[in-house]
């Protein structure tokens, strides 16, 4: 089978810097990395779990569409919080105006630490395109 890298506009540096691309397409099977919640207009992580996820969702419903699908096609849902406790509402709330229907499988993991200070949260999806 056949795989397509996906690394949309905006995301060449991360592929070159950090050698990973954001999704990779196998038949209809899409599988997208991690996405957090940093704001491109600082580089810094967003101020709080609703900014974040917010962010993260997009950065997720942007990789899904540069492989030709969308956010229904999301069958699982992955996510590492560094505070579950205190943020999984808040998350929740963000993660169903996305994903408001027809619910993915999800499993989310408490961490103590994730790839930058100040990151509370990242979301990493599969898709099942055309399904």
């Amino acid at each position: 089978m056949q795989r397509q890298l996906i690394n949309p506009p905006g995301t060449e540096a991360t592929y070159d810097r950090l050698h990973f691309s954001q999704a990779v397409r196998a038949g209809n099977l899409i599988w997208v990395s991690g996405q957090v919640g940093i704001d491109r207009s600082t580089g810094a992580p967003a101020e709080g779990m609703d900014a974040q996820a917010r962010i993260a969702f997009e950065g997720v419903r942007t990789v899904l569409e540069a492989a030709g699908a969308s956010m229904s096609d999301i069958v699982e849902l992955m996510t590492f919080h560094t505070d579950m406790r205190t943020d999984i509402e808040e998350f929740v709330k963000v993660k169903d105006e996305y994903l408001p229907a027809d619910f993915p499988a999800w499993t989310g993991v408490g961490v103590s630490q994730l790839a930058r200070d100040g990151l509370l949260v990242e979301v990493r999806v599969v898709a099942a395109a055309g399904d």
